[in-house]
């Protein structure tokens, strides 16, 4: 995939604030330092246009992302932040669901998890409720690089047993650093969006 340009297009916290054109969008959902920024920015090669942090929770509002002026990227909060108030964990809660049963340029709902830890509770009730949606279930199993080739299988067999996924073709392992996988996932992008293969 050629991006040509890509901006931060909105921060959003209330509907009022979404980007108000047609515009396809793909959102991505995780717990707070799964590496959502960093696949984001390594997904249209920008260093830093997703803001990343050591910091877990530092995401706190919906951000838009427009690429090539035909698409975006959606980052939505990242959920289990364990130090923040149950006030706040809440507000987080109702933002990402505003988003995801109003949104109608939502085309799919990407579940991003490390591969190195069994997926949480958490990440289990994200995930049966993207697919409660119509979502096909994708999950992008980050941080790839950090674990040894010969144990990716293992690490996906875990993921699919805790969230009880039928096919294993629907979990990617990815790597921001290496840009594992990133031809593939791109290829999937592209038709969710409609793009033609060759752009």
């Amino acid at each position: 995939m050629k991006i040509v340009k890509s901006d931060l297009q909105a921060i959003a916290v209330q509907p009022k604030q979404y980007p108000e054109d047609g515009l396809p969008e793909i959102a991505f959902a995780g717990r707070s330092n799964v590496g959502k920024s960093s696949f984001i920015n390594s997904m249209i090669n920008r260093a830093n246009l997703a803001r990343t942090s050591g910091k877990p929770g530092k995401t706190r509002t919906i951000n838009f992302y427009i690429i090539n002026e035909s698409f975006r990227f959606v980052d939505l909060p990242g959920y289990g932040y364990a130090i923040a108030s149950k006030a706040e964990k809440d507000k987080w809660g109702q933002i990402i669901e505003r988003y995801l049963t109003t949104r109608e340029n939502l085309k799919e709902v990407i579940l991003l998890v490390d591969i190195r830890h069994e997926p949480t509770d958490q990440d289990l009730m994200m995930y049966n409720w993207i697919k409660t949606f119509g979502y096909r279930g994708i999950v992008i199993a980050t941080k790839g690089d950090k674990i040894s080739r010969g144990k990716v299988q293992k690490h996906i067999s875990i993921i699919k047993k805790k969230l009880d996924i039928k096919d294993s073709n629907l979990i990617i392992p990815y790597s921001s650093e290496s840009k594992m996988n990133k031809e593939k996932v791109w290829s999937i992008f592209k038709e969710i969006l409609g793009i033609s293969k060759d752009q």
